[in-house]
């Protein structure tokens, strides 16, 4: 059974989903701008073979940090999509209400505790 949470709560909760979306999003275009591969004159260096290797992980290492904050900021953007459609804070697997305890620490929870522990198996 699905709990209504208050139109207060939901204003509060989308605030804070608003805010982690900004920060979010200047965490990823900083990581874009500190990728070594960022760089237009990179493709037309020829730096010594071990300088290659060092900015290959480092871009790497970036790419995997943005793929990660991407994951996030979508998870951000559904959840406030639920909100407005005044789905939030129903579990997306079971239908089952979200405790309110797991939504103030985790705003773009999607599933309950239950069901998040099922799909990380």
């Amino acid at each position: 059974m699905q709990k209504k949470y208050t139109k207060e709560l939901l204003i509060q909760q989308k605030e804070i989903l608003l805010k982690e979306k900004k920060k979010t999003v200047t965490q990823i275009d900083i990581l874009k701008k500190e990728d070594p591969f960022s760089d237009p004159e990179h493709a037309s260096d020829n730096a010594a073979v071990d300088t290659d290797v060092r900015e290959q992980v480092g871009h790497e290492t970036v790419v995997a940090q943005i793929k990660d904050l991407e994951k996030h900021l979508d998870a951000i953007l559904q959840a406030i999509v639920r909100i407005d459609k005044k789905t939030y804070g129903q579990c997306q697997k079971c239908d089952s209400s979200i405790p309110l305890e797991r939504l103030k620490v985790v705003p773009e929870a999607s599933y309950c505790i239950e069901c998040e522990k099922k799909l990380r198996v």
